[in-house]
């Protein structure tokens, strides 16, 4: 499924994070998240492993899709409801609680929102972690490198150090590009990390790749 499944009995499976155990549980059906818990999930594993998370909040900024209306109109959600071309739309997103159910450990640690803007693709991930042990930009950088550089996480996380906008990540395959320009980090252990996604290609490459691997 090309979503986050409602309901029981529909394992969520975000490659790089636990594609493993979803093919042991031989399920018949799987889904395979949201874009968004494709960005957030191998983000929050990587620095999960190499730090250890207490807990997290994320927002998206998220271009709008065809579940949002082009003119004002009925909706159950009332922020949905309005134009999604002229607007940005604050409202809810699975992709915290989908990212728990990859990572089971951050179960009930983990919650977040959207704002869907008036863009046709790429979105940005804002992930804020509080961990379990005191860091600095650097550390958190290289703990995201040396992640790229694995097998693990090859061709679905990237980094970018220049001073890019969301049109320059039009057509880029990764499911994240951390932006380490924006990455801060306040007190030791209260740390920011942004990171961009082509919402709708990047999606496609990790559906494509599950589908192959299972």
């Amino acid at each position: 499924i090309s979503a986050p499944a409602k309901g029981e009995g529909v394992p969520t499976t975000v490659l790089s994070v636990n594609q493993k155990e979803i093919k042991k549980s031989k399920a018949k059906v799987v889904n395979n998240a949201s874009c968004t818990t494709n960005c957030v999930a191998p983000i929050t594993a990587i620095i999960n492993e190499a730090f250890g998370v207490e807990k997290a909040l994320m927002t998206t900024i998220h271009a709008y899709t065809s579940t949002q209306n082009i003119v004002d109109g009925p909706s159950k959600d009332l922020r949905r409801a309005r134009a999604a071309g002229i607007n940005m739309i604050p409202t809810s997103t699975g992709a915290a609680i989908a990212t728990t159910e990859a990572i089971p450990d951050l179960k009930g640690k983990f919650d977040g929102l959207s704002v869907r803007v008036p863009l046709p693709v790429v979105s940005l991930s804002d992930i804020t972690f509080v961990l379990k042990k005191d860091v600095t930009v650097e550390e958190i950088h290289e703990a995201i490198k040396k992640a790229v550089k694995s097998p693990r996480f090859d061709g679905i996380v990237d980094y970018t150090q220049e001073e890019l906008v969301s049109s320059d990540f039009i057509g880029d395959p990764h499911s994240a590009i951390v932006d380490f320009g924006l990455t801060r980090v306040i007190g030791g252990n209260l740390v920011k990390i942004v990171a961009w996604y082509d919402n709708e290609w990047g999606y496609a490459h990790r559906l494509a790749e599950l589908a192959l691997y299972l």
